[in-house]
């Protein structure tokens, strides 16, 4: 089971944002049969059935085993991963684009920035475990408070420069390629705490 996995199909992510669905998912992180998963959620089996059907359908389930029980074949359930993750590609031409934002300080310009992320990122982890391999990837996350606006600028400008000095450093035409993005924003309240 993957930790979490990008989902690119319009008609999978319709699938798994249904919240009934979406619940089967949450509960299928752990095998279970339809009978199960059908008591947990005191639902009748054949309703439940309806919903593994269209998750296993577009590959949100997996069997993760057989049994045979009481001259029956009772197949046990699980979820191809413990989190999903809606990629913009979902939305076909209607996706956002960091170039369609004018502003590249504006709030709207990070969301297109973290959308197109999800999406290349989604898609060529996607490729790399079809092939077996890993996918090169660096990823820092890290808080900072500043005292006024003005340190916040300083930051901004230092940041700026030291990233500047370390792209001329590394860079080669011609190399293997990768996107670097930078981002901040302000913690969420409920995260702060």
């Amino acid at each position: 089971m993957l930790s979490v996995d990008v989902i690119e199909d319009p008609a999978a992510a319709v699938v798994a944002l249904d919240p009934l669905r979406a619940r089967v998912l949450a509960e299928l992180r752990e095998p279970a049969s339809a009978a199960a998963l059908a008591q947990r959620l005191g639902l009748p089996r054949q309703k439940v059935n309806y919903h593994l059907r269209a998750l296993e359908a577009h590959g949100l389930l997996e069997v993760a085993e057989e049994r045979l029980h009481g001259g029956l074949t009772e197949r046990l359930l699980v979820a191809t991963a413990a989190s999903y993750v809606v990629s913009p590609a979902a939305l076909g031409p209607s996706a956002p684009a960091p170039a369609s934002v004018g502003d590249r300080l504006s709030a709207r310009y990070l969301v297109a920035l973290g959308a197109r992320l999800i999406r290349e990122v989604g898609s060529l982890a996607r490729g790399a475990q079809a092939q077996e391999r890993r996918l090169a990837t660096l990823a820092l996350d890290t808080e900072i408070a500043f005292a006024s606006a003005e340190a916040q600028a300083a930051f901004a400008h230092e940041l700026t420069q030291a990233i500047t000095e370390l792209v001329a450093r590394h860079h080669t035409d011609g190399g293997r390629p990768f996107r670097l993005v930078v981002a901040a924003h302000p913690t969420p309240q409920e995260d702060a705490a």
